[in-house]
């Protein structure tokens, strides 16, 4: 891992970097190299998906990176036409060729799609892709608490990550709360809130009092509150600057007045009705 990058601990005992390069609507042909610039700024946890159509992207980076496998944490996510406990096995699978990889380091259940409740039989389909040595940790990403009381009602192991849309606009507290009570490490996409939040007043006093960027600020918020966050951008400047926040703490005064920003600013779907 890289120096100034901490890690958590998943419940499994896998060490995780706390800070990460998303490639969410990064298309394949420009993901080569916005991969290559975060790898050369120092990212060593990279997140993709099988429905982003980037892991092959993906991939080719990671192989001509010179990075050894070992310092790499590579996520990557089953999409929802491959729910059941078999189809988990084909699914990841096939994301392994694309990203020239095996194991992967995290393997995620992308959404519950609670209309058909086959996240039951996926979630059995990756403890067996774990068993196998397929995939080194498994978790899930936009799981409500109800998704996770049910998963751990199984009776089997529960996921030691829940990745889920959080930004000072949509702090998810009840999924956060759920997720500390199942073990799981809570990781935020979209921590940036698209940019959202990046002209707030109480972001943009402190970036001003500590000679920082808005978008620094935010990722700072999230990194001192423990969870895990992977930003996005294609352009290498800005790659560069996301990582460059570990040299400053925001004061506690100015975490309370980020938390007061939520608002309910959901900007993608709605876990609880989203079906695909």
């Amino acid at each position: 891992m890289t120096a100034n990058v901490p890690t958590v601990s998943l419940a499994d005992g896998t060490a995780m970097p706390q800070l990460g390069f998303g490639v969410f609507q990064v298309p394949d042909a420009e993901t080569t190299a916005a991969v290559s610039a975060a790898l050369d700024a120092g990212y060593r946890s990279i997140d993709t998906a099988a429905v982003y159509g980037n892991e092959r992207g993906v991939g080719r980076a990671l192989a001509e990176s010179g990075v050894a496998r070992d310092d790499l944490f590579v996520t990557t996510k089953l999409w929802i036409d491959r729910l059941g406990r078999a189809a988990a096995r084909e699914g990841l699978e096939q994301s392994l060729e694309k990203l020239g990889l095996d194991p992967v380091d995290l393997y995620l259940i992308h959404w519950p799609t609670p209309a058909t409740d086959d996240y039951l039989d996926a979630w059995q389909g990756l403890e067996d892709l774990r068993a196998a040595g397929l995939a080194t940790s498994i978790g899930v990403s936009n799981f409500l608490p109800e998704h996770l009381d049910r998963v751990a009602a199984l009776g089997g192991s529960t996921p030691v990550v829940n990745q889920v849309e959080l930004h000072p606009a949509l702090q998810n507290r009840d999924t956060v709360a759920a997720n500390a009570r199942h073990g799981a490490v809570t990781e935020a996409w979209s921590p940036l809130a698209q940019g959202a939040v990046l002209g707030d007043a109480p972001v943009v006093d402190a970036a001003r009092a500590h000679g920082v960027t808005p978008a620094q600020v935010v990722l700072r918020w999230h990194l001192q509150q423990g969870r895990v966050v992977i930003p996005k951008s294609v352009t290498p400047a800005r790659i560069a600057a996301n990582l460059d926040v570990f040299g400053f703490d925001l004061t506690d005064a100015e975490l309370a007045a980020i938390d007061g920003l939520e608002r309910d600013g959901r900007t993608g779907p709605h876990p609880a009705s989203f079906n695909g």
